[in-house]
């Protein structure tokens, strides 16, 4: 039988999905939004992650409720303040995608010829989204999830995500070569896109952190 513990840890492991979801349902609607320059859509991105700060703060303090009720030591111990991070890293993925949608759709209608990009864009977005759903898919099966290799997949989305932002880089700077007197705002929309690669950072973060609360050792990869 479950003990009081136990049912605690599974409240917070259902929050951080259900934080997860809201996230990830955001970040696809923006990119929905971006391939279809929806102004409206862009709008519903800015509102579904608008108190997601919040959401983040109420779950820290659940969090550290079970460490003044329960004393946890050791493997508990560890367990916990692994999600402690977790939910910061989470948290500040969906204040970087809301940063993103919100700046997109100002350059989406700026001078900006962003359709030499899209391409990019598109698959950079893509390989964000791809390494949320891996997090949220081992949060959800949790008991029959292989952190390990969940830790590994998001690791490749991870790379492909640094590749595909050097791509645009170089494609940017092209651009500027091409409009400069559009450089500024080309250098904006870098600036935004980055917003996207360092998400996908994030879940790399998440990921081992999931596999050290499971498993212990070393955390290898932490910003």
């Amino acid at each position: 039988m479950p003990t009081k513990y136990d049912k605690k840890i599974n409240d917070i492991r259902e929050q951080i999905f259900t934080l997860l979801e809201i996230i990830s349902v955001a970040n696809r609607l923006s990119l929905e939004a971006f391939i279809n320059s929806d102004e409206i859509k862009f709008k519903e991105v800015k509102t579904s992650l608008s108190k997601i700060g919040m959401k983040g703060d109420i779950i820290d303090n659940e969090i550290i409720k079970i460490f003044a009720l329960f004393g946890p030591e050791a493997k508990e111990l560890r367990f916990l303040v692994s999600y402690l991070k977790m939910t910061n890293e989470i948290i500040r993925i969906g204040e970087g995608i809301r940063k993103y949608s919100r700046r997109m759709n100002i350059h989406s209608q700026s001078d900006c010829n962003l359709e030499p990009l899209k391409p990019s864009i598109i698959l950079l977005h893509k390989s964000t989204i791809n390494a949320l759903k891996y997090i949220q898919e081992c949060f959800e099966q949790n008991d029959k999830c292989n952190f390990e290799d969940n830790y590994q997949k998001v690791l490749v989305e991870e790379s492909m995500n640094d590749d595909l932002f050097s791509v645009l880089e170089k494609e940017i700077f092209n651009q500027i070569i091409g409009e400069k007197e559009l450089s500024i705002e080309y250098v904006k929309v870098l600036s935004s896109l980055r917003k996207l690669e360092r998400s996908c950072d994030r879940t790399v973060t998440i990921a081992n952190l999931m596999l050290y609360a499971k498993q212990g050792g070393e955390i290898n990869h932490f910003n």
